[in-house]
């Protein structure tokens, strides 16, 4: 796993002929280390299409890129996070989904799909659903348990903290910390949590959404933001990583395939989607890279060290208090935009 660059299938050469039929070739946009090379490496071997993976470490940055090649038809499938997939849809920058091309949609939970984000899943599919918790290292942080997203703003914990490098998510905890929604609109709200941020930043060490459970490892932080795939992948390097539910509340996402306007192969975005689909795919990625899957079959399928892990598959208790991310609409997204800015470089 790391940022894949997959090298290319020979052309085969036809009988007779002097020219080469050239391979097909899938331009995947996908987050770091979210796709396990034994699934790129098994699609490619049954279906000869090439795998091209490119990565992001935030949505915002694979929106902005997708809307500037927007007629370009560069990748054939992305990533976004829930309230992207609603966002880049409403903005004409997906192509629909052919159900008819795909298999096992019917596998997925109900409960994922048919969202307020995509009725009908008419432009995406599920692909992983997590969470972004809390984080410490428990031979490093002394003291009370850590328990909540306030924990955070403890002075102990100054120059020693990590959050993740997307706007959304960190406002969330500004919010919740506050007792909002973090999914509010209200300006006034919005910059309350700017100014309970800023606040915060002293303790910063590091943003990192590229792979968040490194600063950990590598001693940079010793508490903070994670994905809870990373924390997974975080444990078993060290174990006294620990992954939180906090107090005030869970951040609960969904990532789905998304097929961008003008992909140039379509076709081989539905084989991935149905490939990635099937049972026993869907359970070695979960077992895998940490996060849940949408697919029930293969729910079936995975051994109970990772079914019982409650960092990848929450219980109902886990859950209280959570929020899905929702997408907050264009003027809110510009006040989120232009007090992140100020919180990133310190104004």
């Amino acid at each position: 796993m790391k940022k894949l660059a997959l090298a290319g299938l020979m052309a085969a050469t036809l009988t007779g002929c002097s020219s080469q039929e050239e391979p097909q070739v899938l331009n995947l946009y996908n987050w770091s280390e979210y796709m396990p090379q034994e699934v790129l490496d098994r699609f490619e071997e049954e279906t000869g299409i090439q795998v091209v993976y490119t990565t992001y470490d935030s949505n915002e940055a694979m929106y902005a890129r997708l809307k500037l090649l927007d007629d370009s038809g560069q990748y054939d499938l992305a990533l976004p996070s829930t309230y992207y997939v609603n966002k880049m849809r409403k903005e004409g920058l997906l192509e629909k989904i052919d159900h008819e091309k795909l298999e096992g949609f019917e596998k997925l939970d109900p409960e994922l799909t048919n969202l307020d984000i995509d009725p009908d899943n008419q432009y995406s599919v599920p692909y992983l659903w997590g969470t972004t918790g809390l984080a410490y290292d428990a031979n490093d942080v002394e003291g009370e348990e850590v328990t909540a997203w306030s924990d955070l703003w403890d002075e102990k914990y100054e120059g020693r903290v990590m959050l993740t490098n997307d706007m959304r998510e960190v406002f969330h905890i500004g919010l919740r910390v506050l007792g909002y929604s973090g999914n509010s609109t209200d300006p006034e709200e919005i910059e309350a949590a700017y100014d309970k941020l800023t606040e915060l930043m002293p303790a910063v060490r590091t943003f990192n959404s590229d792979a968040p459970r490194m600063p950990y490892l590598e001693g940079e932080t010793d508490i903070g933001m994670i994905w809870n795939g990373e924390a997974v992948m975080g444990e078993e390097d060290m174990p006294s990583l620990e992954y939180v539910y906090p107090e005030e509340g869970i951040i609960v996402w969904l990532d789905s395939f998304v097929i961008p306007k003008n992909a140039e192969n379509a076709d081989a975005a539905h084989q991935f989607i149905s490939f990635v689909m099937r049972p026993e795919i869907s359970a070695l990625i979960s077992e895998d890279i940490g996060y849940a899957t949408p697919n029930l079959a293969a729910r079936e399928l995975l051994s109970d060290e990772v079914a019982n892990d409650r960092t990848s598959y929450p219980t109902p208790e886990d859950l209280t208090n959570a929020e899905f991310q929702k997408d907050v609409g264009d003027d809110a997204m510009q006040i989120y935009t232009r007090y992140w800015e100020m919180l990133k470089s310190g104004q």
